[in-house]
Order: structure tokens, then C-alpha cells, then sequence
């Protein structure tokens, strides 16, 4: 198993975000080896510089934090992030054309994205599982594997709530075994992080990181 830190995608993605605290997170990053940091794409080039000569990914975000940009941008923004160093894509669905049934446009809006990062970036579907019902939440990870994304995530943590136990099973449950799951949103202790792996996250996102494997139950979970 992967261990506590290689699950994490360490994040930082508020608005008044500046220059030394991404530079603190790449550092926390390279000291604990998370699996990622996670920024928004402007920060994508300085990231990857940052992480250069380490396994860990640069990610960004896609059309965050509300998803209803157009189609054409969020392929465009996926292209230009993957030019300066992103690895890993997390997009934000648009949350409004799935609540209408605009079924083929969701699909396609992921798609552009999935085909925009083709065997250069893996991709991350935010469902924004707070605004949505469970057909609702089914039927956006249906599209999402039908899309070829690599991983549904349940949150931008932006809106009305983050991950939930629930939202991660259903989830899991829709996607099943092979498609990425991650819980983003209030994941903030080594306990949370092991009740949604427990659930069916592969992968986390917090800005707690640093808190969770520093957490005095580590050597408890050091084989997760």
C-alpha cells in the first residue's frame, strides 16, 4: 500500500496565494513526498521548476473553482498548464449543464479536456458532489469514465461542503475498482484521511498535509 504522504495531493489554491507560500509548499512537499502540489495553473511553471529532479507531480486546476467557462478554454487552460510542467489535471465539471440533463454536453466538455491531456496528464473530474443529488453524482461519474478520465474527485472545496464518507462509497461504488477516487474538502487529519481511504479514496486532497503525516498516530498508519 501507498503510504499516508503518497496519497496526498498537496494544495494551495486560494486567491491571495502569493509567490513564498507556493515555494513553502513545494518545500513541504519535497521534505514529506506527497504525491502532487496542487495550484492553480498560473503557478503551474514555477511549480515544476520547484519539483524538478523528484517524483513529485505538478497538478493543477481546470476551470476552477465554479466550471462554467466554456468548453474551449478549459481545453485550452489544460494545454498551457501541461506546456509549463503540469502532470495531473483536476477540471470542474459544469455543475449547471449536468443539473439541466445536457448529458452529451458534460461528457464532451470532460472529453476536450481528457483528449487536451492525452498521454501527457492524467485527468481529475470534480463533481462537486455537494451541489448534486446521488443519481446526479452516479451519472457524472458514469460520464466521466465514459470520458476517459483517470479520477473522479468529490470536491473543489470552494462551495457548500467538502468530501463525505457517502460521496466517496457511492463514488467508488459507480466508478469501481480501477478508476481513481479522490476526496477533496475537510480532509484535515490523519483520521480523516484514513476513513476515506477506508471508504475508497486513492487520493486526497488537502492543505493540511503537513498536519496529517505529522499526526502522533503515523507510525500507527505507516502502512497505508
Amino acid at each position: 500500500m501507498k503510504n499516508v504522504a503518497g496519497m496526498i495531493d498537496h494544495t494551495i489554491l486560494k486567491a491571495d496565494t502569493t509567490k513564498a507560500m507556493v515555494e513553502k509548499v513545494c518545500a513541504e512537499a519535497r521534505e514529506y513526498k506527497f504525491a502532487s502540489v496542487c495550484v492553480n495553473s498560473g503557478y503551474a511553471k514555477m511549480v515544476s521548476e520547484l519539483l524538478a529532479g523528484t517524483e513529485i507531480k505538478t497538478c493543477c486546476v481546470v476551470g476552477f473553482p465554479l466550471g462554467a467557462m466554456s468548453t474551449k478554454s478549459k481545453a485550452c487552460e489544460t494545454k498551457m498548464a501541461i506546456e509549463d510542467g503540469a502532470t495531473e489535471i483536476d477540471m470542474v465539471i459544469n455543475v449547471g449543464a449536468l443539473k439541466d440533463a445536457q448529458y452529451d454536453f458534460v461528457k464532451n466538455d470532460i472529453a476536450e479536456v481528457v483528449n487536451a491531456a492525452k498521454g501527457k496528464a492524467l485527468v481529475k473530474v470534480i463533481i462537486e458532489a455537494c451541489l448534486l443529488n446521488d443519481d446526479q453524482k452516479v451519472k457524472v461519474c458514469e460520464l466521466s469514465k465514459e470520458a476517459g478520465a483517470d479520477f473522479v474527485k468529490t470536491s473543489t472545496g470552494f462551495s457548500t461542503g467538502g468530501a463525505t464518507v457517502a460521496d466517496v462509497k457511492l463514488m467508488r461504488k459507480t466508478v469501481g475498482p480501477d478508476m481513481g477516487v479522490k476526496a477533496s474538502g475537510g480532509v484535515r487529519t490523519l483520521e480523516d484521511l484514513l476513513v476515506m481511504k477506508e471508504a475508497g479514496a486513492s487520493r486526497v486532497g488537502a492543505s493540511a498535509s503537513v498536519a496529517i503525516v505529522t499526526d502522533s498516530k503515523i507510525g500507527e498508519a505507516s502502512d497505508y
